[in-house]
């Protein structure tokens, strides 16, 4: 007997489900902007801001909970940026610190943007929860990002640009040091992904812990 449903296409880079999520990150920015600049002294800034940090957070749980159901030592620790940077925007949203506005700014928009270019996904297209979780993580931090900086108006300086350099760092060296000792990949750290990205023109890595081919992607189950 024939399936009665079709297994689920692949995601490919720059197919269709790519590009409708840069359109809607395209109209998302937009829209953002347009919203903080109207609402910058009102009291449905705060409202609006809580609700968009609301929605960080339970993206970024659901997202825990699928890359943790089974557990895997190559996909269920949080230490991706992707992972990290939600929580900050939401942090951001919520009480607009500098300081978490910094790191929504700096890895938001330089780091979490490279998504949109070379998203390291593989697995079942949209409209599986593979699909959805990672662009919902990725695109809500970085609009995030964009409303805070150029809806509210909050600015970065070179005090916030030293924090950033200096959280990252301590991050990087957490991170690797996992790696290593885990035979993983998070945050691209010690190896490149193993799908095309701006990292496979940076030449070889000194050196490269993960044993896994998969383990710097994000699978589906």
């Amino acid at each position: 007997m024939e399936p009665v449903v079709a297994a689920a296409a692949e995601f490919s880079q720059y197919g269709p489900s790519h590009w409708l999520a840069v359109g809607v990150f395209a109209v998302g920015a937009t829209l953002l902007v347009h919203l903080g600049r109207n609402q910058r002294t009102t009291a449905r800034a705060q409202r609006f801001s809580r609700f968009f940090a609301a929605t960080l957070l339970v993206v970024s749980a659901v997202d825990l909970v699928y890359d943790a159901v089974p557990p895997s030592l190559e996909r269920s620790v949080p230490l991706h940026l992707s992972d990290l940077v939600p929580l900050v925007a939401a942090y951001a949203l919520l009480f607009r610190r500098p300081w978490a506005h910094a790191l929504a700014y700096y890895w938001g928009l330089a780091l979490s943007t490279q998504a949109l270019i070379s998203p390291a996904l593989t697995g079942p297209d949209f409209p599986h929860p593979n699909y959805l979780l990672f662009w919902g993580g990725h695109l809500l931090a970085v609009l995030a990002a964009i409303y805070l900086t150029w809806g509210l108006g909050m600015r970065v300086d070179w005090r916030s640009y030293r924090l950033a350099i200096a959280v990252t760092v301590g991050w990087a060296a957490v991170t690797m040091t996992f790696n290593t000792v885990a035979g993983t990949n998070y945050g691209f750290l010690n190896g490149t992904s193993d799908t095309a990205s701006i990292l496979d023109v940076l030449g070889p890595w000194p050196g490269t812990s993960c044993r896994s081919p998969h383990c710097c992607s994000r699978c589906g189950h």
